[in-house]
């Protein structure tokens, strides 16, 4: 089973953000993503979801709206205690080779540090976590993604 640290470097696939850096939070049952604009539509009998986000915290001017289904409402409790309705989508999160499906909770987490958080049910049977470790699987996805910035490809 792969170790990995308190903070990795991941990619969301389905919704084409190539870079994320992601608190390994096992305290959180639910992961959550960092999102504004956030607003609800149908579209081929589906109820779905599109949504900004500013994937690395420093670069604000760098926005990426996304879209996905919605699999339902829930009622989150963060760790502040305060209680929010928040859209929950699925997508595929990828960390090194290892991609798989998770259940993601969509809120601003614009004074966080962190603009994605893995929580316990993504990680279930799937790593060890040490938390005196960051960044095991190293910094080459953010430096394909500072790459792409450079040769504006992303915008």
């Amino acid at each position: 089973m792969l170790t990995i640290g308190w903070r990795e470097w991941v990619t969301l696939p389905d919704l084409n953000i190539p870079a994320i850096k992601a608190k390994i939070d096992t305290g959180a049952k639910t992961s959550a993503l960092h999102a504004f604009d956030v607003m609800a539509f149908m579209a081929d009998g589906r109820q779905r979801v599109r949504f900004g986000i500013h994937p690395l915290r420093r670069r604000k001017h760098l926005v990426r709206y996304c879209e996905a289904d919605i699999l339902e409402q829930r009622m989150v409790t963060d760790s502040g205690g305060h209680r929010e309705l928040r859209y929950v989508i699925q997508s595929r999160v990828s960390l090194t080779d290892i991609i798989w499906p998770i259940e993601i909770t969509l809120t601003c987490r614009d004074n966080m540090n962190f603009r994605m958080l893995l929580g316990r049910t993504a990680l279930k049977n799937r790593f060890l976590i040490d938390p005196e470790k960051s960044y095991t699987t190293g910094q080459l996805i953010a430096k394909a993604y500072a790459k792409k910035l450079k040769s504006r490809e992303l915008k």
